[in-house]
């Protein structure tokens, strides 16, 4: 979701507005150069996806903003030696994948490796590990969107990542085979499971909701890029 920047950064007032027409490989050049609005504008465009995506592996909200974070940095630092042989976009979420693996693997030891993830077909959770939602949770979270994200953080982790790709994110199937380096029959098997699993009205109900569900919302956003900023500048 793009949001306007903070003037207190010291960079131009509304100068990603415009550059916002740009598409990934110009904003990608103009970074190479030098150019720290451009960096902006691709973590702004990007912010709401890589959320989602880290947030579909963590099932936490403040470590899924800690590993967009961590994967900004870490996509900055490899921005001098990338070679597009595919979407930036699709790169940039692998980045992020990758990052909230390595939160995940540091903070737990029943982890599994993206490939390992690629490969196999995960169990569904145990109830137990899923604690529904509290009353204060669904008064907050509007009781719909609340009762969606759990069921959809209750599937397998393999399909819960196609998932969110595919459908809350709204990526087509050969966006959604990039990103996660799957072959695309193997998203479809695994979009229609999720579906299958989740129900039929639970999906339909997903689709009208989508635009709210793991939102990424103004505040976060600019959280996101100052922190960046800072840790850059320094």
């Amino acid at each position: 979701m793009d949001t306007q920047p903070h003037t207190s950064t010291g960079r131009h007032p509304g100068g990603w507005r415009s550059l916002g027409d740009l598409p990934d490989e110009n904003l990608v050049e103009l970074t190479r150069s030098g150019d720290m609005t451009a960096f902006e504008a691709l973590m702004r465009r990007h912010n709401r996806r890589l959320f989602r995506v880290a947030r579909s592996i963590l099932r936490d909200v403040d470590a899924a903003e800690d590993a967009v974070q961590e994967a900004y940095l870490r996509a900055y630092t490899k921005l001098g030696t990338y070679k597009p042989t595919g979407k930036f976009s699709a790169w940039l979420t692998r980045v992020a994948l990758n990052e909230a693996l390595m939160i995940r693997r540091r903070d737990r030891t029943d982890t599994v490796s993206l490939d390992q993830i690629n490969e196999e077909v995960a169990s569904p959770l145990d109830p137990a590990d899923t604690a529904a939602p509290t009353a204060e949770q669904f008064v907050e979270a509007a009781h719909a969107r609340a009762f969606l994200e759990h069921a959809i953080d209750g599937l397998p982790e393999n399909f819960r990542m196609v998932f969110v790709l595919r459908v809350v994110e709204g990526l087509d199937v050969r966006e959604t085979a990039e990103c996660l380096e799957l072959n695309p029959n193997t998203v479809r098997t695994r979009l229609f499971r999720a579906q299958r699993q989740l129900r039929g009205d639970l999906t339909r109900r997903l689709r009208g909701e989508s635009s709210e569900i793991f939102d990424f919302g103004a505040e976060r956003c600019d959280r996101v890029v100052e922190r960046v900023f800072e840790r850059l500048s320094a």
